[in-house]
């Protein structure tokens, strides 16, 4: 079942990102509730969950979608890491993709502690990506 823009089944899903980030409890809860913020206001109809819950990981990995898969938030020990689906067709002048960078399809921005997020360019991405979901691509 495809979700449309702005929707979540019974608004769990905003609860599951919220509740993710909260359980970090350190410096990668505070740069993914960044993210979260600039994600949601480059797009005010996102629709965020958590996907692939296991017993490794049983909250999940936050995803943020329109009218398919955006990105997705992975917490590492010493990054966090926003993942496009379809990054390998964004335009990124600022140059923010830094990991995954060989693939055909997914392009990813690793943050670490301390780092400064470029919001103007960031929300150019997710825009793009949103463009890019809506396109035949």
């Amino acid at each position: 079942m495809k979700k449309k823009a702005g929707t979540t089944l019974a608004g769990s899903g905003s609860a599951e990102v919220e509740a993710r980030i909260e359980a970090l409890g350190d410096w990668r809860g505070e740069m993914l509730a960044r993210l979260r913020a600039v994600i949601k206001q480059a797009d005010p109809d996102v629709v965020e969950e958590c996907k692939w819950k296991k017993a490794s990981n049983p909250r999940g990995v936050p995803v943020w979608s329109h009218d398919g898969i955006i990105c997705t938030g992975e917490t590492y020990k010493s990054a966090v890491k926003l993942t496009f689906a379809k990054g390998a067709f964004l335009d990124d002048p600022a140059g923010l993709f830094n990991s995954s960078l060989v693939g055909n399809w997914r392009r990813a921005i690793d943050f670490r502690e301390g780092d400064k997020v470029n919001e103007k360019e960031l929300k150019g991405l997710i825009r793009g990506a949103v463009a890019l979901n809506g396109s035949t691509v």
